[in-house]
């Protein structure tokens, strides 16, 4: 239904209101301009208000690729206040592929940086991490949990905080590696190190985490201090290629992401070698469903946000884990889990704005506001997956739980 028939309109003066086209029946949204003249698209309360400099910007934004209007954001051209996530949800349903999309796409997949999809050196591993994670401590401090926990919650039910949520995942993770006292443990790609403090705090492993962040393994080697935990947990600044020895449980959380479709199998390959024959490895990552390609949004991601990484299939995730020597014991989807989290995350980046821009600068905040707020349109809208896959040798005796009730008594 076309919105010109719908809107009601508030201190305007002349000039073209027309609205995007095919917008949702249930939407509304309002338009300010610079010289304080407004209107409103649809009826009911507005979800979010388009605060543009006149009229003819409204038309430009009608027009803009998804990539054009993504830029336009982060550089500060026009805001957006109230819910960014219904905004960008509004945006992506009404803008049709463009020839700059078209593109965007092609460019997101023949780069010359995709030659990473096939050979990645360590520096350049280690660059690519760093480029997202190294930003400053402070900042990300200002809107994940007390933990600092950068990946998806598990909330078992939506009256959850966050906190909650991510201790529950935190849990989760122990619970379905059956992680016992005095377990070897390897975190890879550790992150604040929250995950390894909590298997060591409340389930008595040994724990061991790595991460090519500087920041990342700084933090996470005081907390362990602090703690009193540093004679049963380690903390590592290396690539995972590096690692040495044997572990008895193995956990990747929101790390493989990073390695790349192509090096898939040399990443499985290394968890095996560094996995005991009778342990348990979960790899906990995004995935995108059979069928998706390369998109505008990929190309702001490769540019702005993650450099070098890519998202596999499920399908081809459990192939090449399978080629490696794994079998795969249980997947479980998260997806609605994540969508949750995304949207606290940026719950929180919007009321702690001003922290945010002590630690960061605005082009910075904002790519972070916009890439968490499309990650939250992108799960709940089933464009994309994430997955835990508990997995051991398949060569390893038989010596493994027959049922899951372990993971919920």
């Amino acid at each position: 239904m076309g919105l010109a028939n719908d809107r009601r309109t508030s201190g305007m003066q002349g000039g073209s209101v027309d609205s995007f086209n095919e917008m949702p029946d249930s939407l509304c949204y309002e338009v300010v301009y610079a010289d304080g003249r407004s209107f409103v698209c649809g009826s009911g309360r507005p979800e979010f208000t388009f605060v543009l400099r006149d009229s003819n910007q409204y038309e430009w934004l009608q027009r803009a690729s998804l990539y054009s209007a993504a830029t336009a954001f982060i550089q500060g051209h026009f805001d957006i206040q109230g819910d960014i996530i219904s905004a960008i949800r509004f945006k992506k349903a009404t803008t049709q592929l463009s020839v700059r999309d078209v593109f965007s796409a092609i460019a997101a997949r023949f780069a010359p940086r995709r030659l990473e999809s096939w050979f990645q050196s360590r520096r350049r591993a280690a660059q690519n991490i760093r480029f997202h994670y190294d930003r400053s401590n402070d900042f990300y401090q200002a809107f994940l949990d007390a933990k600092m926990v950068y990946s998806c919650a598990y909330f078992k039910d939506k009256t959850k905080s966050l906190d909650e949520a991510q201790t529950a995942k935190l849990d989760h993770i122990c619970r379905k590696l059956d992680l016992q006292p005095d377990e070897s443990f390897l975190d890879v790609g550790c992150g604040w190190g929250s995950l390894v403090i909590h298997a060591a705090e409340k389930y008595g492993a040994r724990a061991t985490g790595c991460t090519l962040s500087l920041q990342q393994e700084y933090l996470a080697s005081r907390i362990v201090v602090e703690k009193n935990l540093d004679q049963r947990v380690e903390i590592h600044e290396c690539d995972y290629r590096n690692l040495q020895g044997r572990f008895q449980k193995m956990a990747s959380v929101g790390m493989f992401e990073h390695v790349g479709r192509k090096r898939l199998q040399e990443y499985f390959r290394k968890a095996f070698d560094l996995l005991e024959d009778q342990g348990l490895f979960l790899n906990h990552g995004i995935v995108r469903p059979e069928g998706t390609a390369d998109g505008p949004e990929t190309l702001f991601l490769q540019q702005k946000v993650f450099p070098g990484g890519e998202l596999a299939t499920l399908s081809t995730v459990i192939r090449e884990a399978g080629r490696a020597g794994f079998e795969v014991l249980d997947v479980e989807n998260l997806r609605p889990h994540y969508a949750m989290t995304c949207r606290h995350w940026v719950q929180r980046l919007g009321a702690n704005a001003a922290e945010c821009l002590q630690h960061v600068d605005r082009e910075t905040y904002r790519i972070w506001l916009l890439y968490l707020a499309g990650s939250a349109v992108s799960f709940e809208s089933g464009a994309t997956d994430i997955c835990q896959i508990l997995m051991a040798k398949r060569r390893a005796p038989a010596h493994r739980r027959l049922t899951r009730d372990y993971i919920y008594s």
